[in-house]
């Protein structure tokens, strides 16, 4: 039986097992997936705990999506771009990195038929997630792309090909789109925002990559000024997806995909 699992520092309120056990249910494969927290004293022997227990792939979550990176051997082209990765197949003892973060969001995107070509885009954060959602707007043909980072020039440094602004300058930016990164509104420190309504109100759509609670107070704020909303649910089962592609080196279809984010959420809404 193959073993996979969740690396990260807190994971109680993980909805990864599920979805990946329902994903091995519908291919048909006998395999485990489980929780395994880390200390953040303990994250550089990561790729020889992999090893040693010869599990077979492996998710990253926050905080350690860009300090893992030292632990593999070979990175994808995203994940080498993007400079932070969420996903690790052990081949035979050499680990390899991927970034399905990237793929993720995008499914979540044409999902809900959002374009983001000749759109501003408007990036709330600048950690391991805001890499990938920053290199995916990138690659799709929009007008423009404005990260909001509470340590501008520190940010600078990692964005190099990016415009990096601070929270302040938000009132003189419009766009069309605002994606918060950010973990401000995640479960248990639900009812926070990283922006108010005077922010919100200058876009037509708000995403956030956050999926616990569903609806956030930013994507709240958004829904009662008009925006079109977007949770990061689709977002998770889809980055969950692309990484079972992967490890098992197959092709799952877009129905499959639906089919489980459509079983996820009842259950996330369930825990809540």
């Amino acid at each position: 039986m193959k073993t996979f699992g969740l690396i990260g520092e807190k994971l109680s309120h993980s909805l990864s097992p599920e979805i990946h056990n329902v994903i091995f249910q519908k291919l048909g494969i006998k395999a485990t997936y489980n929780l395994f927290e880390v200390e953040n004293n303990n994250i550089a022997e990561v790729g020889e705990a992999i090893r040693v227990l010869n599990i077979k792939g492996v998710n990253i979550t926050i905080p350690y999506k860009e300090e893992v990176i030292n632990s593999v051997e070979e990175l994808s082209k995203e994940a080498e771009k993007i400079g932070a990765i969420n996903t690790i197949i052990n081949c035979e003892g050499v680990l390899k990195g991927y970034n399905t973060d990237y793929y993720g969001f995008g499914r979540m995107l044409n999902r809900f038929s959002v374009s983001l070509q000749n759109k501003k885009v408007v990036i709330l954060g600048t950690g391991g997630a805001a890499k990938a959602v920053a290199q995916y707007v990138s690659d799709s043909k929009p007008r423009d792309v404005v990260l909001i980072a509470r340590n501008k020039e520190k940010a600078k440094r990692t964005f190099k090909k990016y415009d990096v602004f601070d929270y302040k300058d938000l009132k003189n930016i419009v766009g069309d789109i605002i994606v918060n990164t950010t973990p401000v509104g995640m479960y248990p420190n639900m009812g926070e925002s990283p922006v108010g309504t005077e922010i919100i109100k200058k876009y037509n759509t708000a995403v956030d990559i956050i999926f616990n609670p569903i609806e956030t107070e930013f994507l709240r704020l958004a829904r009662e000024n008009g925006l079109k909303t977007i949770d990061g649910l689709y977002m998770l089962v889809g980055q969950a997806v692309k990484a079972e592609e992967i490890w098992l080196d197959t092709e799952i279809s877009n129905a499959v995909e639906e089919e489980i984010y459509l079983k996820i959420r009842p259950l996330l809404e369930e825990k809540l």
